[in-house]
């Protein structure tokens, strides 16, 4: 591998080009940086123990023998694994991209080089790369509605990115281009009237786009979004609404489908918005993303409500215990919200960032960071089996425990790459100043036109909700910091060099500080986080009656491990008090939150499934206090039951 690149200079993921139409300009990985925190152990650990395990199961799975078999099929016969397994290795290659901007590695730097020689020896002369179609199992292009083709091309152009930004070795960079090329003379300029069954290659084609200035990738990206929503995909096993084929996105008002490939398409929709200023591309983004977070969305903000098709259901279709809820889709909801933030700069977009970053993204990977959850519950009614050690489960078994990996391993390294480049989501600028919207120790600079602006953030967050700034280098004329106040906190409070300030929550959900800073200023916001019940919409019949325990940004479910605990007969008194707590014993010390409830003897209905109402059975109750984890640790001990959402009652009598 090449030097580093500057760190001033490592673009973010998504780093459209100048002219671009941004409310909010992404400041680079090396300007804005993780210090400390909940998310500085877990990139630590994602470089430690989640890169190793990953590499390991490409070993394992065959994923890197697909490509060997290719350069002397005389060692290894036979093709292992899915269509689209040529993925988990590029994802991986990104996630040790990003991960790279926060120093070198040796041993990475090795797996990296050997990788991409590999590459480099497969690829077909004229940019053709794939380990299935060049393994004789299908023809070029013959099965876009299954293939992935396009799909796997658009993450190798993904993970050749990452490392030229972060190393300055364009070596993966030159062999993705040297496909993007060869899919611009493929289908560029109408060419080909269809598209990938599974959207990917476009948001990857506008990043493409931006770090080399070529033309083609771009108009390439909007050609394929263009011919998506004609019917041209094919019916597969779910028809055209799982492949976002049954209407032009322009037309669309609401997600449909297979919710990665709905997600992964509107975050290329905002990519070529951003870059064409199409507005009609930005405003149905938005229509979708709306409705999606009003009627789709779980409360710990995974989507894809169904089984059959991972797909988005209906409108308030969200039963809490036979949610598919995709990890993927939650990464996917935040690479979308994400640019809609970069495009508006309404804090509406981080706020769900943040919910599924704590909650549903969080639960999905053990404290150990090498057992994952492909499906992403809110309810398990009964323990399943523990997924067997080193074993891949199904992804639709949804075992008791994380798994290692799985038959379909999307889901890994897509955690992977996410934490590896987590700066990139932490703070914005403009022409006024810098804006904050993720929480955590770090620091942020930028250059305004008068020169560098600099800030650190100090905080305990999300256990605490304060959250101290302060001011590093300035520059002698005014400028703004703006920080978010989340639609969860009710009366935050901040001040300024010690001195408290009014908090105007603006219309886009953000206090605006403006004033000659110096070098020493501080202003400490104070987010205050009391235990709340929360509502379902009513709409939501799986769970109407029931509530929920939230803290800050954190969703808190009831887990009950060896049977100690009956959850189906779980009621919560709503009006008691909630006590927040640290438990030191808990993982290490966990904040827990405790409240009064009552169990049912449900004894009295023995046999019975329903009854006249006239005649309906007594069940008595007896008073018993909860305690509440977050959601993210659940499953962390073993099986168990979980819920979420539990019924309410209404308390007799508060003390």
């Amino acid at each position: 591998m090449t030097a580093d690149a500057p760190l001033d200079e490592i673009a973010a993921p998504c780093s459209p080009r100048s002219g671009a139409r941004l409310a909010l300009q992404p400041i680079s990985i090396g300007r804005a940086r993780v210090t400390g925190g909940y998310w500085a152990r877990w990139q630590r650990d994602n470089r430690a123990v989640t890169t190793p395990h990953a590499t390991h199961w490409l070993e394992k799975d065959g994923v890197l023998d697909n490509f060997r078999r290719l350069v002397d099929s005389s060692v290894i016969a036979e093709r292992r694994g899915w269509v689209f397994c040529d993925s988990d290795l590029y994802k991986v290659l990104e996630g040790i991209g990003w991960d790279l901007s926060r120093g070198a590695s040796a041993e990475l730097s090795a797996f990296v080089a050997d990788a991409v020689a590999l590459l480099d020896r497969v690829q077909e002369d004229d940019g053709y790369l794939n380990t299935f179609v060049q393994a004789g199992l299908e023809q070029r292009y013959a099965n876009l509605t299954r293939g992935h083709e396009l799909y796997c091309a658009g993450h190798l152009i993904q993970a050749g990115i990452a490392l030229a930004r972060t190393t300055a070795d364009e070596s993966l960079l030159a062999i993705g281009r040297r496909f993007a090329d060869h899919l611009v003379a493929e289908f560029g300029n109408g060419r080909r009237g269809d598209t990938d069954g599974h959207p990917e290659i476009e948001t990857a084609l506008v990043e493409l786009y931006r770090h080399t200035g070529e033309r083609a990738y771009l108009d390439l990206a909007k050609q394929l979004i263009d011919v998506r929503g004609h019917g041209v995909i094919g019916q597969g096993l779910f028809g055209p609404a799982y492949f976002q084929d049954i209407a032009p996105v322009r037309d669309q008002d609401t997600v449909i489908g297979h919710a990665v490939r709905a997600l992964y398409l509107l975050a290329g929709v905002v990519d070529v918005y951003l870059e064409t200023g199409e507005e009609a591309l930005l405003h149905a983004a938005q229509r979708q993303w709306r409705s999606m977070v009003a009627e789709k969305t779980y409360l710990t903000g995974a989507v894809g409500s169904r089984f059959e098709g991972e797909a988005f259901g209906d409108r308030f279709e969200l039963p809490p215990d036979l949610i598919y809820g995709e990890t993927c889709a939650s990464i996917a909801g935040v690479m979308l919200s994400w640019r809609l933030l970069l495009a508006t700069g309404d804090g509406a977009y981080a706020d769900l960032i943040e919910r599924i970053l704590y909650n549903a993204f969080s639960g999905a990977t053990s404290v150990s960071r090498d057992r994952f959850f492909y499906v992403n519950p809110l309810h398990r009614r009964s323990p399943r089996p523990p997924a067997p050690t080193g074993g891949k489960p199904l992804r639709t078994d949804a075992p008791g425990t994380r798994a290692e990996w799985f038959d379909v391993a999307c889901c890994p390294p897509n955690i992977m790459r996410t934490i590896a480049s987590l700066s990139g989501y932490l703070a914005t600028s403009d022409d006024r100043g810098i804006q904050l919207h993720l929480y955590t120790p770090s620091s942020v600079n930028t250059e305004l036109a008068a020169g560098e602006v600099a800030v650190s953030v100090a905080t305990e967050y999300p256990e605490d909700g304060v959250i101290a700034v302060t001011v590093e280098r300035s520059i002698t004329q005014p400028w703004t910091l703006s920080l978010r106040i989340p639609s969860w906190c009710r009366r935050p409070a901040l001040t300024v060099a010690g001195e408290p300030v009014p908090v105007e929550r603006g219309a886009r959900g953000y206090v605006v500080v403006e004033r000659v800073w110096a070098p020493g200023d501080v202003v400490v916001l104070d987010l205050p986080m009391p235990a709340r019940v929360t509502a379902p919409h009513p709409a939501v019949d799986a769970v109407r009656g029931q509530v929920a325990i939230e803290r800050g940004p954190v969703v808190f479910c009831l887990e009950s491990v060896g049977g100690e605990l009956d959850l189906d007969a779980v009621e919560l008194l709503i009006e008691a008090n909630l006590r927040v707590e640290r438990d030191e014993e808990l993982f290490d010390g966990t904040t827990v939150v405790r409240v009064a409830g009552r169990l049912r003897d449900d004894s009295a209905w023995e046999g019975a499934g329903w009854s006249e109402i006239s005649a309906v059975p007594a069940s008595n109750r007896r008073p018993r206090e909860l305690t509440a984890i977050p959601y993210r640790l659940w499953a962390n001990r073993g099986p168990s039951t979980m819920r979420v959402w539990a019924p309410a009652v209404h308390a007799p009598s508060i003390p």
